[in-house]
């Protein structure tokens, strides 16, 4: 008799438990892009099923943290499902050459678009000679 459910669980999926500590609760690791450009980092984190009012995103000494806790609101009942239903979390140091406090965030259909621009002090300048 053929197995009639096309309810499937994929264990593959990178879910791992938080560290001693922190809570007992399971998280998912999302899967980032991070870019060095002259002018700064831009970090794009894909978190579906994430809401915005709920994500949180920190930087302290030069951690940067991504936290996004999830709930599945949809209505009935999965027949297939491939995402694993678990908040977000992931940490990154970031060099302290950068600006955190110009860091712009952009939350978009699941996809984080984090942009942080390259301190004043540390971009590189050029000193002017003067004839004695």
């Amino acid at each position: 008799m053929q197995d009639t459910s096309v309810v499937k669980k994929n264990d593959d999926i990178n879910v791992q438990s938080r560290e001693e500590t922190r809570a007992s609760e399971r998280y998912l690791r999302p899967a980032v892009d991070i870019i060095e450009a002259e002018n700064g980092l831009t970090m794009i984190a894909v978190l579906p099923g994430a809401a915005k009012d709920t994500l949180e995103i920190n930087v302290d000494k030069g951690i940067l943290t991504v936290n996004a806790p999830v709930s599945r609101s949809m209505p009935g009942s999965p027949l297939y499902s491939e995402f694993e239903y678990a908040h977000y979390y992931r940490q990154f140091t970031i060099p302290e050459s950068m600006d955190h406090e110009k860091a712009k965030a952009d939350f978009t259909n699941g996809v984080l678009t984090l942009r942080v621009p390259v301190a004043e002090s540390a971009k590189p300048r050029k000193i002017e000679v003067k004839a004695g």
